[in-house]
């Protein structure tokens, strides 16, 4: 399977880009990471129009999305698992994540998704957000082999 992550910004080498490089090595599934930038200035309305409009053109083909926002689902580690299992033994190869900018994900990004998805009820900054996903990814591959690491 691969996993796309689609986000808004770049990672700096940095502790977080450690993490984030870390758990996506250990992970078996390939994950890819495609980064947009966002136009500068103008309105937080045009910003967050022109990042879903980058979003929504990396995103491969006939991949399915995940998008991470606030209002969207709060699933635990294993049901989280058990949603990929799912599209892995239907046979779908790819699936992307969406993760927005400082404002979000516009409606256009969330009606694609076939999943929206809540890290908790709290606002977390979007580069930590990666190593979350990318982590939850891994613990998620564990869980579907029977593999220890989440206990």
């Amino acid at each position: 399977m691969r996993i796309t992550i689609v986000a808004v910004g770049r990672l700096k080498r940095d502790p977080t880009r450690e993490l984030f490089d870390a758990y996506r090595q250990r992970c078996r599934w390939e994950i890819v990471l495609k980064e947009v930038v966002a136009r500068r200035g103008g309105d937080e309305a045009a910003q967050q129009a022109d990042e879903a409009d980058q979003i929504l053109a990396a995103l491969p083909g006939r991949a399915t999305l995940v998008a991470l926002d606030a209002r969207g689902r709060a699933l635990t580690s294993a049901q989280f698992a058990d949603w990929l299992g799912t599209r892995r033994e239907g046979g779908e190869r790819d699936i992307a994540v969406a993760i927005g900018g400082a404002d979000g994900l516009t409606d256009a990004v969330r009606a694609r998704a076939q999943l929206v998805l809540a890290f908790g009820a709290m606002t977390w900054p979007h580069m930590l957000s990666r190593v979350m996903l990318v982590e939850q990814l891994y613990r998620a591959q564990c869980i579907l082999d029977g593999h220890p690491y989440h206990r």
